[in-house]
């Protein structure tokens, strides 16, 4: 299957392993991965910040650097929610319309186009190590996945993966809402931190890096040694 990619920007300045190990799985699996240079942020910043005449700017050179039939993968649920659910909304009734509704169709965040559009839950990883998973917001209530990325965690060799207590309660980043209400935002973390913690996992796993690194910094600063990976680090582990 032909699969286009797209690096969002918190991967591309921070996290660019994960957007190389998404690509070294992808093809492992039978993708044929292609990477439009041209690419930039899918708008969902400005457009959550409010500034949604100016998120459309960003948004229709999203659907230019998109426009063939080829879907869409990426290592963010954020994101890829951002561009299904709103990107209808942002185009309606206008001439882009189609366009933005055809793509909303083709694009697909990483476990769920693994598991349900490829139909592969074991990619032969092995990874040693006690893990627990972080529903991500974004990925529970826009992508609308839950089983996926813990199938595929189930399948790799050598790791244990335990659940922790509130599991679906937002990790308190938010993007601009870490910063504007940061003392929340920080106590929220606090809270997922602590009950991580609580399970002895070594790793937190999740689909969103802007996630991993807001609850990252917090148990830094606790001094709780939990270590944070994307969950295409983790399936692009123990294999060439």
């Amino acid at each position: 299957m032909k699969v286009q990619l797209f690096v969002p920007c918190f991967v591309d300045q921070l996290y660019p392993s994960v957007a190389f190990n998404m690509v070294k799985v992808l093809r492992k699996v039978g993708c044929d991965v292609s990477y439009n240079t041209n690419q930039t942020c899918c708008g969902q910043p400005a457009f959550n910040a409010g500034f949604q005449e100016d998120a459309k700017d960003v948004c229709k050179k999203f659907l230019q650097d998109f426009a063939d039939d080829a879907v869409v993968v990426a290592p963010s649920a954020s994101c890829i929610g951002f561009v299904k659910n709103y990107y209808p909304q942002l185009f309606a009734n206008s001439m882009y319309s189609g366009q933005a509704d055809a793509l909303s169709k083709r694009v697909f965040e990483f476990s769920d186009f693994l598991v349900n559009q490829l139909q592969v839950t074991d990619v032969g990883a092995s990874f040693e190590g006690v893990v627990t998973y972080h529903d991500s917001c974004a990925g529970l209530r826009e992508v609308g996945i839950k089983q996926e990325p813990r199938t595929l965690l189930a399948n790799v060799r050598g790791l244990t993966l335990t659940e922790m207590n509130d599991v679906e309660t937002c990790c308190g980043f938010g993007g601009s809402f870490a910063v504007k209400f940061d003392a929340i935002s920080g106590a929220m973390a606090d809270q997922k931190v602590t009950n991580a913690a609580a399970t002895n996992a070594q790793y937190m796993v999740s689909t969103d890096m802007s996630c991993l690194m807001h609850i990252d910094g917090v148990a830094k600063k606790k001094g709780i040694d939990l270590q944070v990976l994307h969950l295409a680090d983790v399936l692009a582990s123990g294999w060439e």
